[in-house]
Parts: structure tokens; sequence; C-alpha cells
């Protein structure tokens, strides 16, 4: 199946930009938030370089951040690059549990692989199992309560793009269960 980023931009576009006034802009290096100023008159959720998996990452952010916080530039969040320590690493994991889940929810709507991403290449060794059970802890979560709304309304555009059934069951999380039966 063809994932093109233009897609994302589009569909994104009409779900949020006459509501929220926010674009989604592919980017050249990191991804990046940005409030609306006196240079753009709309918010832009940059994405890296055009990859779908990070429009689909950034985008899960946007899901999350309350009004106040899209107000900000990255959202007014704690964030440090690749390089992170152990002490780190942890705390970046526990940041980035819900988003991720929320990810994983719009590749399952798009019929596209999930990776959970620990970002720390030059850092201290993840420890993805753990990881990848807390994602799909919450993704079990928000199957059961709900996503947040403005990721529940993309997730409905990107199945009805991809012709995906709705609503998302458990059971179109693919989880190796046999790795992490030591949990």
């Amino acid at each position: 199946m063809k994932h093109d980023y233009q897609d994302l931009i589009k569909l994104f576009e009409q779900c949020f930009y006459q509501t929220y006034n926010t674009r989604l802009v592919k980017g050249g290096g990191e991804p990046l938030y940005l409030p609306s100023s006196e240079q753009c008159s709309y918010h832009q959720i940059i994405f890296a370089h055009g990859f779908f998996a990070s429009a689909l990452h950034e985008i899960s952010h946007w899901c999350l951040a309350g009004e106040a916080r899209r107000l900000l530039e990255d959202f007014g969040y704690w964030y440090l690059p690749d390089g992170r320590n152990a002490e780190q690493q942890k705390r970046f994991e526990q940041v980035e549990i819900k988003p991720q889940a929320i990810e994983w929810a719009f590749c399952v709507a798009s019929r596209k692989a999930f990776s959970v991403s620990a970002d720390n290449l030059n850092g201290a060794q993840a420890d993805t199992v753990q990881f990848k059970h807390a994602v799909y802890q919450q993704v079990k979560v928000y199957i059961q309560q709900g996503f947040p709304s403005r990721a529940q309304q993309f997730i409905e555009a990107l199945a009805t793009f991809y012709q995906v059934t709705l609503p998302l069951s458990i059971e179109q999380f693919i989880y190796e269960k046999e790795s992490y039966e030591s949990i």
C-alpha cells in the first residue's frame, strides 16, 4: 500500500485547518511545532524530511496538547535530543507513552506498520520491551475509554481514506506477546 505524506497533509487540512488554524508541514530537519506568529498566520506541525511516520508522530503530540500548550513552541514540553543518559531516557519514555499509543492507532487506521521509537541511538540503551508494553497498555486504555477527540477525528479520517474498519479494536494492534511473557 502506498503511504504518501501529501495525503496526510490533505487529510489534516480537511480535519483541522478551519477549526484550529493549524497545518501539517513537511520540514527538512528535526520536527517542530510552531504556533502562529507575525511570520506565519497559522500554527505549524513540522515533520521531518517528508517521513510518513514522523508526520503521524507529530500529529499525535498535537492531539494531546491542550489549548494553552498549542500556543507554545514545541508545546512547551521538555525534550533532550538523542544522546540521553539512562535517567533522561526513562523520563523521555514516560512522556512518550500516550503519543506513541495514538501514533500506533494512526498506523493501524492507515494500514502502516508501527514501531515504538526510543529515539536515543547515541545514548543509554533503551528498554524497548518494557516501553512497547507500556505503549500497548495505553492503547488498551484508549480502546476501552476512547481516544482524545482530535485523535479520534484523525483516526476516522485515516480509516476512511485507507478503508479500515471502525471502531478500532485491540485485535488490530499486532503485539508479539511471546516477547513479553516475563512482564
